[in-house]
């Protein structure tokens, strides 16, 4: 097939030039080359295209019909190069991207806002799910993933924040239970279980200060998927929750929730921006990291919040 319409471009450009040679300087391939693409053009369709003379060349009829379909397959791969240029270059198109429902919800639409609606070409999709999708099969963009570190050699991640996890519980539930001055105290309580955590009850702390670990499994007696939901439950005072600290803070802030043995740090993570890994991006995905990058420099400091290097 590319042979056929490779071809098909060559008859288009004898017949333009109106010469063999001509087509062939044009095409920058010897005149014999250009005499053998008409040939294996007829043989294959078994019609004669062009009359040549030694003065002249001229169109048989069924060479006319063939040169506007000729004219025309040109013309769409002309139009379809300058929209992949587009594509390409200018701020159009689709854009998929995906994250928690959390992350799009509190941030992904508060970084881009502005943006998006400055590029009104550029129809955008936010894919929100806590599940794992795959780039290629979901045609995604931009994932936001928040992990220790990603190693996939088929993936190009954009570091854009380090994020805490924090311990937090409603202030009905600190005053009504036992004290918890270290991490042991906490085998006493619940843990509210975020399952889509990996080792979601067990708990590795560092002391801010003296640099002192301790490893401890608490039992859950809720469980559930949704960091909406355990945060809706500890707000009641069910129980413990670990949720990060980008997805708590107002709360932090309003003081319905508290933080639960702050000396005691939890692992960090990192949220990055992860995309497939190809030798040329295109201008609109590198035009939504710059805003991305911008809003999580932007956010409030201290000790949770640090744009990551």
């Amino acid at each position: 097939m590319l042979d056929q319409l490779r071809a098909m471009g060559v008859f288009a450009c004898v017949v333009e030039k109106n010469s063999f040679s001509g087509a062939a300087r044009e095409l920058g391939i010897t005149t014999s080359a250009v005499s053998q693409q008409i040939r294996s053009l007829e043989q294959d369709m078994e019609v004669v295209l062009l009359h040549r003379s030694t003065r002249k060349l001229s169109l048989t009829e069924a060479g006319q019909a063939f040169f506007h379909s000729c004219q025309e397959m040109l013309s769409a791969a002309e139009r379809g190069k300058i929209r992949i240029n587009e594509l390409r270059d200018d701020l159009i198109g689709e854009l998929r991207i995906a994250s928690t429902p959390e992350l799009c919800a509190n941030h992904v639409i508060p970084a881009l806002s502005h943006w998006m609606s400055a590029h009104r070409g550029l129809s955008v999709h936010l894919e929100a799910d806590n599940q794992y999708i795959d780039l290629i099969d979901g045609r995604i963009d931009i994932a936001l993933r928040m992990s220790p570190k990603i190693d996939d050699q088929q993936l190009h991640a954009v570091p854009l924040a380090h994020v805490e996890q924090v311990l937090v519980a409603a202030p009905s539930f600190i005053n009504q239970s036992p004290l918890i001055s270290r991490p042991e105290d906490l085998v006493k309580h619940d843990l509210l279980a975020m399952n889509i955590m990996k080792n979601h009850h067990h708990l590795a702390f560092q002391h801010g200060v003296s640099g002192e670990n301790i490893h401890i499994e608490m039992d859950s007696r809720f469980s559930t998927n949704n960091i909406l939901v355990a945060k809706s439950m500890c707000l009641q005072g069910h129980g413990i929750a670990r949720i990060l600290y980008l997805d708590i803070q107002k709360d932090l802030v309003s003081g319905s929730l508290v933080e639960v043995l702050p000396e005691w740090k939890l692992p960090a993570f990192t949220l990055y921006a992860v995309m497939s890994k190809r030798e040329q991006q295109p201008t609109k995905i590198h035009r939504c990291l710059d805003a991305l990058k911008q809003y999580f420099s932007q956010l409030p400091g201290g000790r949770i919040y640090q744009e990551a290097s």
